[in-house]
């Protein structure tokens, strides 16, 4: 197994990159391709004297993708990017997952193209795992799809499922939709009608879910649009660093307040642990037929490294695989819930849920 890694991909390439990569390299056991400006990444993999013997290789890429380019400009002119050389490893056989800390819309795009959907599913979105006062809990989707259909919000709580059950272990994920209140007849149309696939099928949904409830845990699975979802992302970063610089702020007052961060130090830290996104490494692009994590942007090596691993276990577990099992088991043409999801939509010749939905999409919106 083969973890192909964009070498150029976020605020600290490739430095930040490398260094994660060699750290994967090390402790996981794990044959990293680094793709990208190939003078630039060997520069930097000297530092480590190690290097060559950990099964690390370079694949050079003669264009990088900058984190303000339009993803539908990348793929009309940037056809030998490192992010696009990676994919094709995954593609072509030659590395089994894609890790990026880049262009986020880019990567959206070129995963969609080149690595085709999964079957069943049609359009990827995007998996954030996030603390929650009884461990954590899975939001889909964080940003890859702005606007979506009712087959596409029941996808994601498949999608999720799987990701809970087989990643996260929890052997019945309690899933939620993510609405203005508890009650069916409560969001607009399209959460409406998700409400009744959802509750039709053979995952454990408990329901409409307000936002007041992610971080308590009662949903281990979090049912969104991108739009929602990433804006929901975004203010719960932007609240984590006010309250972190608060309480520096807090700590630095006086002397009482000194010696109580003395005292609750280790306390802080376990804290910082569980909320800190580097110890998730990245989030996985579900429902591609193959396995892609884009990590933070201005991800550090620990995030890099973690971000490898969790690549590492999604090929390990087979994810697709359940995922594929799952969409099926509840799309097998015989129940009732099958017969309601004819009633929304109809189904296409290449076999996708949402005829509408693009076959090629080269401008997903850019996070």
């Amino acid at each position: 197994m083969k973890i192909a890694v964009d070498a150029m991909g976020g605020d600290h390439a490739p430095e930040a990159i490398v260094e994660g990569s060699v750290l994967a390299a090390r402790e996981f056991n794990v044959p990293i391709i680094l793709t990208g400006i190939s003078h630039r990444v060997r520069q930097e993999l000297e530092k480590y004297e190690d290097w060559k013997h950990l099964g690390i290789d370079v694949r050079h890429a003669d264009e990088v993708v900058d984190m303000h380019d339009s993803p539908g400009k990348v793929i009309r002119s940037k056809r030998k990017s490192s992010i696009k050389i990676g994919l094709d490893l995954v593609k072509n056989g030659e590395a089994s997952a894609f890790v990026s800390a880049g262009n986020t819309g880019a990567v959206l795009a070129y995963s969609t193209i080149i690595l085709r959907p999964l079957k069943g599913v049609d359009r990827p979105a995007i998996a954030i795992q996030l603390p929650s006062s009884k461990g954590s809990s899975i939001l889909l989707d964080a940003g890859a799809n702005v606007d979506c259909k009712t087959n596409q919000l029941f996808q994601f709580g498949i999608m999720g499922h799987s990701y809970a059950k087989y990643i996260l272990g929890n052997d019945n994920p309690r899933v939620g939709l993510l609405s203005i209140g508890e009650e069916d007849v409560k969001g607009n149309e399209t959460t409406k009608e998700a409400f009744k696939l959802l509750k039709k099928s053979h995952l454990n949904f408990i329901g409409n879910i307000e936002g007041k409830e992610v971080y308590r845990g009662n949903a281990d699975v979090i049912v969104c649009d991108g739009f929602t979802g990433n804006i929901a992302l975004k203010i719960s970063e932007s609240l984590a660093e006010m309250i972190g610089g608060s309480l520096k702020e807090l700590f630095k007052t006086g002397m009482t307040t000194k010696l109580s961060y003395l005292l609750l130090k280790p306390h802080l830290a376990e804290l910082k642990k569980r909320v800190d996104y580097s110890e998730k490494g990245g989030a996985p692009l579900l429902g591609i037929n193959g396995v892609c994590i884009i990590a933070h942007g201005s991800s550090s090596p620990k995030a890099i490294k973690n971000a490898i691993y969790r690549a590492h276990e999604f090929v390990e577990k087979k994810i697709n695989e359940h995922i594929c099992e799952d969409i099926e088991y509840n799309l097998d043409g015989k129940g009732s819930l099958w017969q309601h999801i004819k009633e929304i939509v109809s189904g296409s010749e290449d076999g996708s849920l949402d005829p509408e939905a693009p076959k090629d999409p080269i401008d997903p919106p850019k996070n």
